[in-house]
C-alpha cells in the first residue's frame, strides 16, 4: 500500500525537470518542483513543523569567485595565505558545498535554504552577497532566481535562513531587507504561531516564503522571524558515527512546539582533514564517501513533533537525497492526529 502511494504521488508531481544545461544534472529524472502541492489533502491541514522538509547547507556555495577578495568570515592567517593564488583554488574545493543553482535545487525539491551574507570590502555600494570563505553570487540574484521559481508553483513553500552576518551595518540590512520586500512582496509570511502554519493556512493567504533572521533586526519588520524559531544544532564532527549519535541526541531534545528543527546531517572537515585531503577538496574528501550511510539514517526517520522535521545535507545531488526526505511524509498518511491543530 506505501509503495502505491508513493508511486501516486509521484505521478503527481511529474517525471521529469527541465534539462540542466550545465551538465550536473541528467536532462530525464524524477522532478519534486510541487512536491508540496501533491502531498495528500489530510496532509495540508498538518503544521509545516511536523512534515519532512529537505534542505541544503551553504545553499548558495555552488558557485563562488576565486578572483574577489577572501571574505570577512576568514581569519587573519587565511586571508595572508590567500595572497597566493593557488591558496584560493584550494580554498574553492572546501567553500562549494552543493553542485545546484537555487532553481535546480528547488527543482530538486530543496525549500529550505542556508544562507550566509556580507558586504565587500572596498565596494563602494550597498552590495551583499553570499559567502561561504569566498564570495559567492549577490544575494539580489538569488532572491530573483528564488521568486521566480515560486511564481510558476504557486503552492510550494520555501525556508529562507539568514544565519550568518559579516561586515554589515544597520545600513546593508535595510538594503537587504529592501532586496527581500522587492523581491517576494506579498508571499512573505509574518512571523506568527509556528504551529498555525500550515500548507492549507499559506496556500489561503498565498504566502510561500519564511524568512529567519539570526540578528536582533528582526524586530523591525513584521515579516522576519527571530532566529530561535528554527534551531539548527551543529555536531561539528567528522565522524559518522558520532553525527548521527548526535542527530538521536538533539531529535530527542526537540521542543514539541514553539519552533522548526532543523537536522544538519552533514560532516565538518577539521584542520587536519583539509590537510590530509588538500587538492580532493570537501566532496572527494569527506561527503561522496559518508553520504550513504547518513541517507541510511535519514531513511529510517519519522517526522513528526517529536520526529524530524528540516534535514540538511551537502551536495544534495549526489544521492536521493530531497525524494528520501520527502518519502517520509508516507510514514504521516494514517496518523491523522497530526491534522488536528
Amino acid at each position: 500500500m506505501l509503495a502505491l502511494r508513493k508511486a501516486g504521488r509521484k505521478l503527481r508531481m511529474g517525471t521529469i525537470c527541465s534539462p540542466n544545461l550545465s551538465g550536473t544534472k541528467t536532462a530525464l529524472e524524477v522532478c519534486n518542483a510541487d512536491w508540496m502541492a501533491s502531498l495528500p489533502p489530510h496532509l495540508h491541514n498538518v503544521p509545516l513543523s511536523n512534515l519532512a522538509i529537505p534542505g541544503s547547507h551553504d545553499s548558495f556555495s555552488y558557485w563562488v569567485d576565486e578572483k574577489s577578495p577572501v571574505g570577512p568570515d576568514q581569519t587573519p592567517a587565511i586571508k595572508r595565505l590567500a595572497k597566493i593564488s593557488l591558496v584560493k583554488k584550494l580554498m574553492k574545493k572546501w567553500s562549494v558545498t552543493q553542485n545546484l543553482t537555487f532553481r535546480e535545487q528547488l527543482e530538486a525539491g530543496i525549500r529550505y535554504f542556508d544562507l550566509r551574507v556580507s558586504s565587500k570590502p572596498g565596494d563602494a555600494d550597498q552590495e551583499i552577497y553570499f559567502i561561504h570563505g569566498l564570495f559567492g553570487i549577490k544575494v539580489w540574484d538569488g532572491l530573483m532566481e528564488i521568486d521566480s521559481f515560486l511564481t510558476q508553483h504557486p503552492q510550494e513553500i520555501i525556508f529562507l535562513d539568514f544565519n550568518h552576518f559579516y561586515a554589515m551595518d544597520e545600513a546593508h540590512h535595510k538594503c537587504l531587507m529592501l532586496q527581500i520586500q522587492e523581491a517576494f512582496g506579498n508571499k512573505l509570511c509574518p512571523a506568527c504561531s509556528v504551529e498555525s502554519l500550515t500548507l492549507l493556512t499559506l496556500w489561503e493567504k498565498k504566502c510561500q516564503v519564511l524568512i529567519f533572521y539570526h540578528c536582533p533586526f528582526y524586530k523591525q519588520y513584521s515579516f522576519l522571524w527571530p532566529g530561535k524559531k528554527i534551531p539548527a544544532p551543529w555536531a561539528n564532527t567528522t565522524s559518522v558515527r558520532k553525527l548521527i549519535l548526535f542527530l538521536e541526541t538533539t531529535l530527542g531534545e526537540r521542543a514539541p512546539q514553539g519552533s522548526f528543527h532543523v537536522s544538519q546531517a552533514i560532516l565538518t572537515p577539521r584542520v587536519n582533514t583539509i590537510a590530509r585531503g588538500l587538492v580532493g577538496g570537501l566532496k572527494n574528501t569527506l561527503v561522496h564517501r559518508n553520504l550513504p550511510a547518513i541517507l541510511d539514517w535519514v531513511k529510517i526517520q519519522k517526522p513528526g513533533a517529536m520526529g524530524v522535521n528540516i534535514i540538511t545535507s551537502d551536495f544534495v545531488d549526489l544521492v536521493d537525497f530531497a525524494t528520501t526526505v520527502i518519502e517520509l511524509n508516507d510514514l504521516l498518511q494514517e496518523d491523522k492526529t497530526l491534522a488536528k491543530c
